[in-house]
């Protein structure tokens, strides 16, 4: 019999107020843009001594910090160095706040394992679901980022957990998501799925074939507080979700991909002479922005999602825009990728659609 029918749900505490979680946050930004692990770590225990309810302070303190360190990163408020290093403190907040005496837990529910989708290095939403779920009275396998599809299903086959939590926050590794998905279910494991990866309300989890989708670690505690989750379709293969990649655009692209980013960098310096006197790093920069862009052009093709690319785009410009670089820079390299895939339909739509997007409308900062 599952822990789901034999344990009652454990009480969620009443969320903290809004003026306290307010004040420690400011606290602890300041705390963190000053590099100062010791007073961060310090101020997120005082508050737990307090009384502050440990989750308040996971999801409503230091996740809330560390968004606000990824807008900031994407503003050109702070350095990518900063960035890295407020992301270092924050996760030995999360570690500070694990080990404090209010949060030690006995499990008394079943087992979860929670784990970043293959190529996800953005760790921490993956880790602050881990510890709500363990204040819940779950008993959590944290596997930490980029996970592969067969190290995961080994695990499963060796502990046996009621659910997968799977986590993405770049809608790039969607197709490795998508195969992870595939794989567990097929092992008879249900797969809850999260993150911004999976879009705007959770479209791409449901396309995706994932058994659930949760906005939050909150909603996914809640979630799973409520019963299992339902049991995956017996002999589900991934095209049965997406009959659209039977026309191999996206294998085709995606196999590509270096050979279409020389192409177009080699057609951007015949077209921008000035690219030439580009030092080895400029040039490097470069490379990487065009392979951002194939890559988004690839899971727009895997997902049949014009809004996709469009959407990573507008968040381009935004950052480009911030970094005082005229958004319009990126037209250029649409148009040579374009030329490139003049045989492939549905990727020169995506291209043209893009392209129409940036030419009327200025830059949101919209994250991808």
């Amino acid at each position: 019999m599952s822990p789901y029918d034999t344990v009652a749900p454990a009480p969620v505490p009443a969320p903290v107020p809004v003026p306290a979680a307010a004040g420690l946050r400011a606290r602890v930004w300041e705390s963190v843009m000053e590099l100062d692990e010791a007073t961060t770590v310090a101020t997120i225990l005082r508050a737990l001594d307090e009384g502050m309810g440990a989750e308040d302070v996971l999801l409503d303190v230091i996740g809330s910090v560390q968004g606000r360190v990824g807008r900031e990163w994407a503003a050109n408020g702070i350095t990518v160095a900063q960035e890295h290093a407020a992301t270092a403190i924050n996760d030995r907040a999360v570690a500070a706040v694990a080990l404090h005496p209010s949060v030690r837990t006995e499990p008394t529910r079943g087992r979860i394992t929670v784990a970043c989708v293959d190529g996800e290095w953005h760790a921490m939403p993956a880790r602050l679901l881990s510890e709500v779920l363990r204040i819940r009275g779950w008993r959590v396998d944290y596997l930490g980022a980029q996970v592969t599809a067969p190290h995961l299903v080994a695990h499963l086959h060796r502990t046996g957990p009621d659910a997968v939590a799977l986590s993405g926050s770049l809608a790039t590794r969607l197709p490795a998501a998508h195969a992870t998905i595939t794989a567990c279910q097929a092992v008879g494991t249900p797969v809850l799925v999260g993150g911004a990866a999976f879009g705007p309300g959770g479209r791409y989890a449901r396309l995706l074939g994932a058994d659930a989708w949760a906005p939050d670690a909150r909603a996914a505690a809640d979630g799973l507080a409520r019963g299992p989750l339902p049991q995956p379709r017996p002999g589900h293969q991934a095209i049965d979700d997406l009959p659209h990649l039977k026309d191999q655009e996206y294998t085709l692209v995606a196999r590509s991909r270096p050979r279409l980013v020389r192409a177009v960098f080699k057609g951007l310096e015949s077209s921008h002479p000035a690219m030439r006197a580009y030092t080895e790093a400029q040039r490097e920069h470069t490379a990487e922005d065009l392979s951002h862009i194939i890559e988004f052009l690839a899971a727009a093709l895997y997902t049949g999602d014009e809004d996709l690319f469009r959407g990573f785009l507008v968040w381009t410009a935004g950052v480009l825009e911030a970094r005082r670089v005229p958004a319009a820079t990126l037209l250029p390299a649409l148009e040579l990728l374009e030329r490139e895939l003049q045989d492939f339909p549905r990727a020169t739509a995506i291209l043209r659609a893009g392209a129409a997007r940036l030419t009327r409308t200025p830059p949101t900062g919209t994250p991808r």
